[in-house]
């Protein structure tokens, strides 16, 4: 089992506890739009980090929007695993062309 799937099934977990212990039960009590600005600011985050800051900043801030990811696809039910397979479905197909496919 990889990290990712390790940290799903920790989020899946803690969806249900506790808001008042557990940190991921405090995002999903706020709701999914909340979740979702989260992912926003650790995105933002992410950028400053690999414009202005170190490779350890870049990492710190990449593991956190990985972390926030997972907590709103867990948030919406959509599981790591067909993320996982769109990608796969992906591999091999030039970005641009998987691009101008979708807007088709």
């Amino acid at each position: 089992m990889d990290a990712l799937t390790r940290l799903e099934a920790t989020v899946s977990a803690r969806l249900a506890a506790d808001p008042a212990g557990s940190y991921v039960a405090s995002l999903a009590a706020r709701g999914v739009p909340h979740i979702a600005r989260k992912l926003g600011e650790e995105a933002v985050e992410t950028l400053v980090a690999a414009l202005d800051g170190t490779d350890d900043a870049l990492v710190g801030e990449a593991a956190d929007l990985l972390f926030h990811l997972t907590v709103l696809l867990a948030a919406k039910g959509v599981p790591l695993e067909r993320v996982m397979a769109e990608l796969e479905r992906r591999e091999g197909t030039s970005g641009l062309a998987e691009k101008a496919g979708r807007s088709a």
